[in-house]
């Protein structure tokens, strides 16, 4: 178990900002996550658990306890798939189609470790990672208790889960379970999948050329963290009533839009971001990229503080535009 005081934060968040943490702890194995359980459990210092820093903001040092799992391997039992907590997401990704399960494909290159896949929730392309979870194995912070929860207790949501809420602080994960398929069936009908494959001369591609394009995709919108400071999206899209959606289109004709259900429309927040004039544009240190309006960046040395000046005014400005309220995607400590 690593444990480490005055511990700098810049190599464990894609923002690019050293803030640093009182004590930093770091479990490799299930039981060394019992014992981090026992000293949080044992300690009255706040204590906040991180996965890969891809979905965090760090406003200042933290005067606490910062947890984090770097608890690796992933094994298989036909096509369910079983990871720890502290291999990369994508990695895992990419070990399914090496062992011929599919189902994740969609989820390729999104940033972030397995256990936070399980928090958040993760999603792309009209895929979320709720679609292949069945359990997720955890430690009860307050008795060390080893504990394994079904796809339907956590509860899932947009981005959302109950690890985001009355479970929030009160467990560390130490493996997620996959269940794949060995059926190819690929998710094309979402953003522009089909115009890339098109684009490369692809009718029916395999698992891998899918997930390939999903990476071109991505990688062509989305800046690189070890040359730009981001935290790829930053936004949640919106899901609006089916009312408020037809108003809006009205008044934007071709406005994109995604259908959740009878009475739901999802609407892309970045392509509101971009109507109100954002893309590209900076605030002191802190700007929105130039291809990626969902995306806010460190242009150099901007504080979390920037990011979040940047993040409000942002929002002030969709919400007087178009009158819906965009919630950031970020964790902001």
């Amino acid at each position: 178990m690593k444990d480490l005081c005055n511990y700098s934060l810049l190599a464990h968040n894609t923002f690019g900002i050293d803030a640093r943490c009182s004590r930093f702890l770091e479990y490799e194995t299930t039981e060394e996550a019992q014992q981090v359980a026992q000293v949080l459990a044992s300690s009255d210092t706040p204590y906040i658990i991180i996965g890969g820093g891809s979905n965090l903001l760090l406003t200042r040092d933290f005067e606490g306890i910062v947890v984090h799992s770097v608890l690796k391997g992933c094994s298989f039992q036909g096509t369910q798939m079983v990871c720890g907590s502290g291999v990369v997401f994508d990695e895992a990704v990419a070990m399914s189609l090496d062992h011929g399960c599919y189902g994740m494909e969609n989820l390729s290159l999104i940033p972030g470790d397995v256990g936070a896949s399980a928090v958040q929730n993760i999603g792309a392309y009209g895929v979320e990672v709720k679609d292949v979870i069945v359990e997720v194995e955890a430690v009860e912070i307050a008795t060390g208790r080893l504990c394994t929860f079904t796809n339907a207790d956590c509860q899932y949501g947009y981005r959302d889960s109950r690890f985001k809420h009355e479970w929030k602080n009160r467990y560390l994960i130490t493996h997620v379970s996959y269940q794949l398929s060995a059926d190819f069936q690929p998710h094309l009908d979402y953003g522009n999948i089909r115009a890339e494959l098109e684009r490369c001369g692809i009718a029916e591609p395999t698992a891998q050329q899918l997930r390939q394009v999903i990476i071109d995709i991505r990688r062509a919108k989305l800046p690189d963290p070890e040359e730009i400071g981001n935290a790829g999206s930053f936004f949640m899209n919106p899901i609006v009533s089916r009312e408020k959606y037809e108003a809006l289109a009205a008044e934007y004709p071709g406005m994109p839009h995604y259908t959740v259900d009878a009475m739901h429309e999802k609407i892309p927040a970045g392509w509101m971001i971009d109507q109100c004039g954002w893309k590209g544009r900076s605030l002191g240190r802190a700007g929105v990229h130039d291809r990626q309006a969902l995306v806010l960046v460190n242009r150099g040395g901007a504080t979390g503080q920037e990011v979040v000046d940047l993040c409000n005014a942002i929002r002030r400005d969709v919400r007087e535009t178009f009158g819906i309220d965009i919630h950031p995607e970020v964790n902001i400590i």
